[in-house]
């Protein structure tokens, strides 16, 4: 097996601010031709930044999509063509006042490949300063720490249900484990 598909045509429904949506015929590897429905997006990041109390900065705001609260480690989106790791930094600082120090690349998470093309890019820092946020025009959240340990608790508890801020505290949490974050 090859598993490949071939795109034969892409038609393009509607182009936004953050994604493009189209539908695509493609042929698989046995010859049928099927449909598939995308969402382009331009990617993301999330950063754990870490006080030398081992604390995370976490961020709570109104997630539109799922109509709640959803508790999260600081994100954002990238522009197109942006520094994954620039962004980080601008949207760490932005959020939450955080200036971090030592940041460390921990991969990237394809958070739903069955539809989307969005990469989100992820990082681990220490907490070096912090001054005052400066959310976005209509960004409305609340800065709270949280033990790196007590995260790790939630996310097993299902209490933190967002898979980047998971999947970041578990890997920053098995780095300090095997002593290679300090």
């Amino acid at each position: 097996m090859k598993l490949t598909e071939k795109t034969l045509e892409q038609n393009y429904i509607y182009r936004g601010k953050i994604l493009d949506f189209h539908v695509d015929r493609a042929e698989l590897e046995n010859g049928r031709v099927v449909t598939r429905e995308c969402v382009d997006h331009h990617g993301g990041v999330c950063v754990a930044a870490l006080t030398d109390n081992n604390e995370l900065f976490f961020v709570r705001q109104y997630r539109y999509p799922y109509q709640e609260v959803v508790l999260e480690l600081p994100a954002g989106k990238l522009e197109k063509d942006e520094d994954p790791l620039e962004a980080g930094k601008r949207e760490l600082r932005e959020e939450t006042g955080v200036t971090g120090k030592n940041y460390v690349d921990l991969g990237k998470l394809y958070p739903s490949p069955g539809y989307t093309n969005e990469i989100i890019f992820l990082y681990a820092c220490r907490v070096e300063s912090r001054g005052s946020d400066d959310l976005d025009e209509g960004e409305f959240l609340e800065v709270e720490k949280i033990p790196l340990s007590k995260a790790v608790e939630m996310v097993m508890n299902g209490e933190i249900c967002d898979s980047k801020t998971q999947v970041l505290i578990l890997k920053l949490n098995t780095l300090i484990s095997e002593g290679k974050f300090h």
